[in-house]
């Protein structure tokens, strides 16, 4: 992940003051100040506030921090738990669509087959990967990557943070619906175990199209859902300023996920969220897919497709 200034969402401002301070009195300790106790102390204040600060988040800021513009993104992933990555391009039906990207590498010496949308870390690059929102053929890839892991018995990982599928005309006039129902389809089919993780958002049937999985994991600030807290609003209300309100309501946030048995574990994050300490998130991340997939290494074609289909039946039917 490319160096960056700290992003401040609107309710950390407590936190950025105490942050600024520290940064201030680190200049003045630079030109000679001895007022290194200050910092020590300022420094422990500002991570108790951040500490307490995310141990009672409401739905509404769980789904700012899963929006984060710099939580680790798919490429990160790639980057530092897979070797040997060789991107595949195209739907060989219409054209190549850099939003959902995939290709297959090892993972931990493992043959692997990595799928996921990224959203981009800077200007250029989030419009070139459409901002992680996926246009038919995106899905269509996802199909094509898929049913070839399945024939050469190599498992599936996918990487889920989408806002949701790309609603233009032109993905509405290529299919988007099919293509996403087609691609949940081979998810479901799958006789090699699969995984999804949800990173940030998972919304709507651009996040279900790769998340219908063996095993569901979903980072502890993360959010899954059919439909934006906004656009419920929209539609509800005709009124978009309601959206803190349907976010409670939506029962949107990971730890509902796992209480209603959508998901099967949550990952914990850094104090501060995913973005805080990358590189700590993403090693935490490779060791759940290596249980999860390790849970299914046992499971012939047969078993993995009557535990996945068992999974999804039981959603609604049982409470954590």
């Amino acid at each position: 992940m490319p160096d960056q200034m700290r992003s401040y969402l609107d309710f950390e401002k407590p936190v950025a003051e105490l942050e600024a301070k520290v940064d201030e009195l680190r200049a003045l300790a630079a030109s000679g100040s001895d007022i290194g106790d200050e910092i020590s102390r300022i420094e422990d204040k500002a991570q108790q506030a951040l500490a307490d600060l995310y141990a009672n988040l409401t739905p509404w800021q769980k789904t700012l921090v899963a929006r984060h513009p710099q939580r680790p993104h798919f490429t990160d992933f790639v980057g530092a738990l897979i070797t040997e990555f060789t991107p595949l391009a195209g739907d060989r039906k219409f054209a190549d669509d850099e939003a959902l990207m995939g290709g297959f590498g090892r993972f931990r010496g493992e043959s692997i087959c990595v799928i996921g949308q990224e959203k981009g870390a800077t200007t250029d690059s989030r419009i070139k990967h459409n901002f992680g929102m996926a246009r038919p053929e995106g899905y269509r890839k996802a199909v094509r990557l898929m049913e070839m892991a399945d024939r050469f018995g190599i498992p599936v990982l996918s990487l889920v943070d989408s806002a949701g599928a790309y609603p233009g005309i032109g993905a509405e006039e290529r299919g988007v619906a099919e293509a996403i129902a087609r691609s949940t389809d081979t998810c479901l089919s799958l006789g090699v175990p699969n995984v999804a993780i949800i990173t940030g958002e998972g919304m709507s049937g651009g996040a279900i199209a790769i998340t219908t999985a063996n095993k569901v994991l979903m980072f502890e600030h993360a959010i899954y859902s059919v439909i934006s807290p906004e656009a419920a609003s929209s539609i509800l209300w005709r009124d978009g300023t309601k959206a803190q309100e349907v976010a409670t309501n939506m029962k949107i946030t990971a730890q509902d996920m796992l209480r209603f048995g959508v998901i099967d574990q949550i990952l914990k994050e850094p104090s501060g969220g995913a973005h805080r300490d990358p590189a700590a998130m993403i090693s935490a991340t490779g060791d759940a897919i290596a249980e999860a997939f390790s849970d299914l290494r046992t499971l012939d074609a047969d078993a993995i497709r009557r535990h996945r289909r068992q999974k999804f039946l039981d959603i609604g039917r049982k409470l954590g």
